[in-house]
């Protein structure tokens, strides 16, 4: 079945956080393999190569939905803070902004709190 969750234009996404002076650029780590499977489409994304078949526990790079799925789990995790234009997010990256320094600490925190307790981590090296 195909996902058709939308993704987001990177314009748009920029153009939401665009009033903001201060930034964080944020890059998840892993990705897709943050998304389990479902345990009865497992059999769905199963492939064979010479040692053996295999079914995926989460998804991964080259599934068809994997981007949209990503997409629609990013977009409710963070949806209120999206919505108020703090937040933009493309799939793993995330653009935080705010207009002062003040407040900046606790979004930036409650954004890590989200993101830990949905076991997703920031590549450190990408974030800004």
């Amino acid at each position: 079945m195909n996902n058709n969750y939308p993704l987001p234009l990177i314009s748009d996404v920029i153009e939401n956080i665009s009033t903001k002076k201060i930034f964080i650029k944020m890059d998840l780590m892993w990705k897709y393999n943050n998304v389990r499977i479902k345990e009865g489409d497992k059999r769905k994304a199963a492939f064979t190569i010479p040692e053996g078949s295999f079914e995926p526990t989460v998804m991964f790079y080259g599934l068809k939905n994997s981007p949209a799925t990503f997409q629609a789990m990013m977009n409710k995790l963070l949806r209120d803070l999206i919505n108020t234009g703090k937040v933009g997010s493309f799939i793993d990256d995330m653009m935080v902004g705010t207009e002062t320094e003040e407040g900046y600490d606790e979004l930036a925190a409650e954004i890590l709190r989200r993101l830990e307790e949905n076991d997703l981590y920031m590549k450190l090296e990408k974030c800004k």
